[in-house]
C-alpha cells in the first residue's frame, strides 16, 4: 500500500458501537497502516537495537463483547510473540496515536529490569527529552509526564515494577490526533523512527536485564 498518513478516519472507528462492527472497521481502516508501519520500521528497529525484530499486529481475537478501544502493532526478537519480551508498539487511541517502548506483567524480567533501571537512573532521566510521558499500564491512555517522572516518580515507578506482579513500564511519545504531522506520512515516519531511536537503549538496557536474569535462574 501507498502509505498516506493518519485521517479523523482512523480514529473515529473507535466511535463505532458494537464489536463485530468496531473490529470490521479496524481490519478494513486501521490495519493495514499498522502493518505498514511494521513492515517499515521493523528492519529499522533491526538496525537500531541489534537485534532482528519482528512486528505483530493486534488480533483483537479474546474479545467477545466489548470492542477494544486501541489498537497497535508490536515488534520484538520473536516471531512467536511480544507479550513477555521488551518491544516497541506504535497504536491508536480515538485521542492520539502512541509510540511506546515497554515491559507489560508478562514479562519475567520485570525485577532485574526495576534493579537496572534504578542503576542507570540519572542517565536515562537525561536521556530521555521533556515531551516524552511514561505510563504504567497498557490498556490505558493514562499517562505520567517526564518532568513528573524526573520530580520524584521515577523511582516509585521503578519500585512498583520490582514489587507489584501485575505493574509495567512504558516510555515514549503521544501525538494527539488534530496534529499535522499525522498527515504528512514523510514527518509522521520520521517522527516514529526518531522516537525508536530515542528508546533504543532502554531496550538495550532490558535486554542486560534479560541476561542477567538468566544468569541469575
Amino acid at each position: 500500500m501507498t502509505f498516506q498518513g493518519l485521517t479523523d478516519k482512523d480514529f473515529d472507528v473507535f466511535k463505532i458501537d458494537g464489536l463485530e462492527q468496531r473490529m470490521e472497521a479496524i481490519k478494513s481502516t486501521i490495519r493495514p497502516k499498522l502493518e505498514y508501519f511494521g513492515e517499515h520500521f521493523a528492519p529499522l528497529l533491526t538496525a537500531a537495537t541489534g537485534d532482528e525484530m519482528f512486528h505483530h499486529t493486534a488480533k483483537h481475537a479474546r474479545r467477545s463483547v466489548n470492542p477494544p478501544n486501541d489498537t497497535w502493532v508490536a515488534f520484538a526478537n520473536s516471531k512467536r510473540g511480544y507479550k513477555m519480551l521488551p518491544h516497541f508498539q506504535i497504536g491508536l487511541y480515538e485521542t492520539h496515536l502512541f509510540v511506546w517502548f515497554a515491559i507489560i506483567y508478562e514479562s519475567p524480567i520485570k525485577q532485574q529490569f526495576s534493579t537496572t533501571l534504578e542503576k542507570n537512573q540519572n542517565e536515562i532521566l537525561k536521556s530521555i527529552p521533556d515531551n516524552y510521558v511514561w505510563s504504567i499500564d497498557h490498556t490505558k491512555p493514562d499517562i505520567i509526564s517526564h518532568e513528573e517522572v524526573k520530580n520524584g516518580e521515577f523511582t516509585k515507578i521503578v519500585h512498583r515494577l520490582r514489587d507489584v506482579k501485575k505493574a509495567e513500564i512504558l516510555c515514549g511519545i503521544q501525538i494527539q490526533r488534530n496534529e499535522s504531522v499525522l498527515k504528512s506520512p514523510n514527518q509522521l515516519l520520521s517522527r516514529i523512527e526518531q522516537a525508536f531511536q530515542t528508546l533504543a537503549p532502554l531496550y538495550q538496557l532490558a535486554q542486560q536485564s534479560a541476561v542477567s536474569t538468566n544468569a541469575i535462574d
